[in-house]
């Protein structure tokens, strides 16, 4: 019964990306958590994953706040120098 719950640590980083977009089962995230209890690597590996997701995410959301546009005078300098390349 057990070794159905072995895993590697291969299918331990797979089950813990899908984990954190809500995509791993049930049995999964069990046999995740009992990878843990062996293997601390993937243990840290899955604290930095969620912790550079965080940042990442916060980030994301800032940046749909901004407004990225460039100046009409950024925009005539782009004219300008195509222009040039193109002449």
């Amino acid at each position: 019964m057990f070794k159905k719950l072995n895993i590697t640590c291969d299918q331990a980083t797979t089950i813990c990306d899908k984990n954190q977009y809500g995509e791993a089962t049930f049995l999964e995230k069990v046999k995740l958590n009992i990878h843990f209890l062996k293997c601390r690597i993937c243990l840290l590996y899955t604290k930095q994953n969620i912790t550079l997701s965080g940042f990442f995410k916060k980030e994301a959301t800032n940046c749909k706040e901004r407004i990225h546009c460039l100046s009409k005078e950024e925009k005539e300098e782009i004219k300008r120098n195509l222009d040039k390349t193109v002449s």
